[in-house]
């Protein structure tokens, strides 16, 4: 396939479909996360989530999910 002809929606769509015939569905959605951007910023975010956090707190809280997940 000549992919230098292709205008940028086919080649997308010519890339997931080599990646889903060599990967699987499964592996093609697992390789592709691994790539996609987020947004905002997870470290002044975790900042504000744990601001009044110790850390025995934040392990107890761990445990807690833990516990009632199980």
């Amino acid at each position: 396939m000549k992919t230098d002809t292709l205008n940028p929606a086919e080649l997308r769509s010519a890339g997931c479909q080599a990646l889903a015939e060599a990967l699987g569905p499964l592996g093609m959605a697992r390789f592709l996360r691994q790539f996609e951007r987020g947004n905002g910023d997870y470290t002044r975010d975790r900042k504000s989530w744990l601001r009044d956090s110790s850390i025995q707190t934040v392990a107890q809280r761990i445990r807690r999910r833990k516990k009632s997940r199980s």
